[in-house]
């Protein structure tokens, strides 16, 4: 379909709560995983870096995130339950914020109930690096940024910077 522009740190739009997909609205979503599909790999071919994208971040105010690792999936209506109290600590990157790092903490397993494109219900378990990946991209789903999590207020690094981080 399209590339569309991502929603930059600051848009009051990032920081609010998507709607669930409705059954009404299962015609449209082709176009709309299509838009996720090309602005994913258009930031990805940019900046180098994208391995998912949330339709907030687009301006869509639906819960459904886009994953494109080898193959593409796709979330709808994620519900998203740690798996154990174990944590992780790591930095964090946001194609909203493109050349910032924040250090965060994540669940380091967790598990993702959803529906897939065919409307198909499933469950994966995660862990590290999927686990942190799905984590921030379900936040996006209720409005909240990378920088709502870090750690402290020394948690925030340029990209360009990140040859001394820990």
């Amino acid at each position: 379909m399209a590339v569309k522009e991502i929603l930059l740190l600051g848009n009051p739009a990032l920081y609010e709560r998507s709607v669930e997909v409705a059954e009404e609205d299962r015609a449209d979503l082709g176009a709309l995983i299509e838009d996720l599909h090309d602005t994913l790999l258009d930031f990805r071919g940019r900046y180098g870096a994208g391995r998912a994208i949330a339709a907030p971040q687009i301006g869509v105010r639906k819960r459904l995130i886009y994953l494109h690792l080898v193959e593409p999936m796709v979330f709808v209506n994620p519900v998203l339950t740690p798996d154990g109290p174990e944590m992780m600590e790591l930095w964090d990157d946001c194609m909203s914020f493109p050349d910032l790092l924040v250090r965060v903490r994540r669940y380091k397993r967790c598990r993702l109930t959803f529906s897939d494109a065919a409307w198909r219900q499933r469950q994966i378990g995660l862990e590290g690096d999927l686990s942190e990946l799905l984590q921030h991209e379900y936040d996006h789903l209720d409005g909240i940024l990378a920088v709502s999590r870090a750690i402290e207020p020394r948690s925030f690094a340029l990209r360009s910077q990140r040859g001394w981080l820990a």
